[in-house]
């Protein structure tokens, strides 16, 4: 390739969020991610790792030319890359010796990147008494979706371990972008937008109502629980249905509850139909699952009959969430023409993702430490690093011991939020103790 090349459509869907942010918002779309390394790793091989993964994915090497933001392009991946793995010591109280991993990581990601001149992630390895014990990890989301930033600390950890074994150059976003705009990309495409059409046809105007005390304000906050798990997995192996799908379904319930059918503002809903957003992986191919890029795309859909028995709720948001994921990729600029031309195109009543990553990842805390179950269910309120996105949207994330779902909202107050994420939570017990 020596031109430049059309965005994927997950890198478009990333570039129509954010090219109109303002310049003191342009970090939003980074991503910290902090990961243990095993004991005994030297500097020098994580610097080495980390350069052989820039190496070999196209996306670690890819720039972008913005100057016409309605025609975004993706530059050809650059053939070498510079990439500096700065040390801090962390018993070091001077400089950034004296913060914990989580500040490191939060402060490097606040930092926005120039797309067209700077590669868009960078990293750092903290130290104790100068012996490596993580690797501060920030990407822009162009770069690299959830599932991709996992598929890089796994590939990581194996380079440290092993190094030289990363096999065959992988596609690119480049290639991807080829694919979808190829003759059979287009027809999936326009099948995608016939979905979009039909969904927004039938969906009634439900919308969740905003309270009057907090105007423009965005709240965050997430609810953890292993009972909540143990719940939600017994009411999948039940009703043979998806673990994503009963969490969409306990969600989607507590939101329809509180929902406004007419857009009076009442919260009184007489329409048992939801649409919801839903954020696809779009990794169902062999030849695209392990790309690393950003593919995730949101998608509508609609799930009948919200007042209906729980395990017929999960069944709907499942098989609702399936005939989704099917028209997950599509054009972005061709669903906003779509809305223009809709007299009464209505917006979703909330969004949800369950988050989707390779199979072996190890569910970390924000600060790098493993995850241990909580005694009890609790609700932790945290400052949002972005606002981008939907209204309301909960992102649901299971490890080993625990249930998240973390609550962004906007024009909601703590109170409506939590009342929200405990109706959740209690649909899923009270559902999981019925035969």
């Amino acid at each position: 390739m020596t031109e430049a090349n059309p965005l994927s459509l997950g890198q478009l869907s990333v570039w129509h969020d954010i090219r109109d942010l303002r310049p003191e918002r342009r970090h939003e779309p980074n991503n910290a991610a902090v990961w243990a390394l095993p004991p005994g790793t030297r500097a020098e091989a994580v610097s080495a790792a980390v350069h052989a993964l820039a190496l070999h994915h196209p996306s670690l090497r890819t720039r972008y030319d913005l100057e016409d933001p309605d025609e975004p392009r993706q530059l050809p991946p650059d053939k070498e890359v510079r990439a500096p793995v700065d040390l801090v010591d962390l018993t070091d109280p001077g400089g950034d010796g004296g913060q914990r991993p989580a500040e490191i990581a939060l402060a490097l990601a606040a930092r926005p990147f120039d797309l067209g001149r700077e590669h868009g992630w960078r990293a750092r390895l903290l130290a104790r008494d100068g012996a490596p014990s993580h690797l501060v990890f920030v990407k822009h989301h162009i770069v690299a979706d959830a599932w991709a930033q996992e598929q890089l600390h796994q590939e990581l950890l194996r380079e440290i371990t092993a190094p030289g074994r990363l096999g065959p150059p992988p596609p690119g976003p480049a290639d991807l972008a080829a694919d979808q705009h190829s003759p059979a990309g287009r027809r999936r495409q326009r099948a995608a937008l016939a979905h979009w059409e039909h969904v927004l046809a039938a969906a009634p105007p439900t919308a969740l109502p905003r309270d009057a005390e907090a105007p423009g304000a965005v709240v965050q906050g997430t609810l953890r629980s292993a009972r909540a798990r143990a719940a939600a997995r017994t009411i999948a192996a039940r009703e043979g249905s998806s673990l994503a799908g009963v969490v969409l379904a306990a969600f989607a319930g507590a939101v329809a509850r509180r929902c406004d059918a007419g857009g009076t503002g009442t919260g009184d809903s007489h329409d048992n139909r939801l649409m919801v957003q839903l954020m696809s992986a779009n990794r169902f191919t062999a030849r695209w699952r392990d790309v690393v890029t950003s593919m995730n795309q949101w998608v509508p859909a609609l799930i009948e009959d919200t007042g209906s028995a729980f395990a017929d709720l999960a069944r709907a948001a499942h098989w609702s969430g399936l005939a989704a994921f099917r028209h997950g990729m599509h054009d972005v600029r061709a669903v906003a023409a779509l809305r223009d031309r809709l007299p009464r195109a209505p917006e979703p009543a909330c969004a949800f993702n369950f988050v989707a990553v390779p199979p072996g990842a190890a569910g970390t805390a924000p600060d790098g430490s493993g995850t241990e179950p909580e005694r009890e269910a609790t609700v932790v309120w945290e400052e949002p690093f972005t606002t981008i996105g939907p209204r309301c949207y909960a992102r649901a994330l299971e490890d080993e011991h625990t249930l998240s779902l973390r609550l962004t909202a906007r024009d909601l107050r703590r109170e409506t939020c939590a009342a929200l994420l405990w109706d959740l939570h209690d649909a899923l017990l009270t559902a999981a103790g019925r035969a």
